[in-house]
């Protein structure tokens, strides 16, 4: 992953000889955004309103975290919201109900987490209108429908479109796919309801950015043993150990950069994203952080000293005011 992010984040020799592949990706792309906004292809509505939570760039820009983030939020406003997601990762066929005791392996890491940290109802599936209309017929008292990751899904209409950006990553060298991380041009993102950026420690909020965007801090919030997550801790409180912090999320160093704020000494060792962990990928008998959305994979596993990090998710008052207000309209 670190060579992936690399090559994106600059332009050189290698972006060049991949730049015909990536004007053959932008055409297409561009053809099927056009397809849909003069109805040659059609989408579809479902009857309850529709949040779509997205990005422009492959690689982890911190959606799942806000998904988690804005569940909770509805919730509190008296909505009853449920998720739809693709299941990337998972062995899922059709539209999946997640329950509680889902693997990860089967839903997908992500879809996993969100269920574990919300008890939402969520359904997986590659067409997310079929996710959306299981997801109805299952759980009729749901009244709005978050998509995890919607944003290129176009047969699947929505009300409120967010968008999430990396601060520290942002659009990379600004190509698309593959010679950059751009899914679609950076001015779709002119086009979205909102542009929420992600920042994490002392990473200043980006200015290149079209039109205005919302700042979100994440921050690394409490620990707790895989073994025995009702027992939550913070970061400060933790024993001494010879840490090693193990991830398999589109930007590890994230991660990292948030352990090492508390001051915590590590050994870092980064796995690709959505990385399927196996028993032997980390010491049984040792001291290992990592994030939730690891430790779902690594529950029927996990050794006595393997914590998960909690993520503390703060939007600035300004987001969650016009949130608050399309929400009421």
């Amino acid at each position: 992953m670190f060579s992936i992010q690399h090559l994106w984040a600059r332009t050189g020799v290698l972006t060049v000889l991949l730049l015909p592949f990536s004007l053959l990706f932008a055409a297409v792309s561009g053809l099927r955004r056009l397809a849909y906004r003069r109805g040659w292809l059609r989408s579809f509505a479902v009857d309850v309103p529709v949040i779509v939570v997205g990005n422009l760039t492959a690689g982890g820009s911190g959606k799942t975290p806000l998904v988690i983030w804005l569940v909770d939020h509805l919730r509190a406003r008296g909505l009853n919201p449920g998720v739809v997601s693709r299941g990337y990762g998972g062995s899922a066929r059709g539209c999946v109900d997640v329950q509680p005791d889902t693997p990860a392996a089967v839903a997908g890491d992500e879809p996993a987490l969100i269920r574990h940290k919300t008890g939402a109802p969520v359904v997986v599936g590659r067409d997310r209108v079929a996710a959306a209309r299981t997801l109805r017929a299952l759980h009729p008292a749901v009244d709005v429908i978050v998509a995890d990751d919607g944003m290129q899904h176009y047969r699947l209409r929505r009300d409120i479109e967010i968008a999430v950006v990396d601060a520290a990553g942002g659009l990379g060298n600004g190509w698309p796919l593959p010679a950059g991380p751009l899914r679609e041009p950076r001015s779709r993102l002119a086009g979205v309801d909102a542009v929420v950026q992600v920042v994490r420690g002392s990473t200043p909020p980006r200015r290149d950015l079209p039109g205005t965007s919302w700042r979100v801090d994440y921050a690394a919030g409490r620990a707790y043993r895989l073994r025995a997550p009702q027992d939550r801790i913070p970061l400060a409180d933790l024993p001494p150990r010879d840490w090693l912090a193990a991830t398999g999320i589109g930007r590890p160093q994230g991660f990292f950069d948030m352990l090492a704020a508390h001051g915590l000494r590590f050994a870092p060792r980064a796995f690709p994203d959505h990385h399927v962990f196996l028993p032997q990928d980390l010491p049984v008998d040792g001291a290992v952080l990592m994030t939730e959305k690891d430790a779902v994979k690594c529950l029927p596993f996990a050794g006595e000293g393997w914590w998960a990090v909690e993520l503390d998710v703060a939007p600035e008052a300004g987001f969650t005011d016009w949130l608050d207000a399309r929400l009421k309209a």
